[in-house]
């Protein structure tokens, strides 16, 4: 995967995944995720990092906008973004909240 450009990679499986099942996943990366979550219909305007992050999302559902890059993706349980640094975006958090992983990369 080229470090420019934004990855989803959707959860495979039907079943939901337990934290401790995602945190092993990044951790074969060599990834220290920590937590946040938020609370219903919470937004985000758009902004940007200046480092890689990777998020899964653990329980409920976010949107991430791409003003510039591209079209917004909703995440669910077990999806995986990669957001490179620089990369504008913005977020709405799904009417049942949304609690993540993250980790800079």
């Amino acid at each position: 995967m080229q470090e420019n450009i934004i990855h989803v990679e959707k959860w495979p499986h039907s079943r939901q995944p337990s934290e401790q099942e995602l945190r092993d996943l990044m951790r074969e990366e060599n990834l220290e995720p920590y937590t946040w979550s938020n609370q219903p219909l919470d937004v985000y305007a758009a902004h940007v990092h200046d480092y890689h992050k990777v998020i899964y999302v653990v329980e409920g559902s976010i949107t991430f906008g791409f003003p510039v890059e591209g079209a917004p993706t909703v995440m669910r349980a077990g999806d995986r973004l990669d957001l490179p640094a620089g990369v504008r975006h913005n977020a709405a958090v799904g009417p049942e909240g949304v609690f993540c992983l993250e980790a800079r990369k």
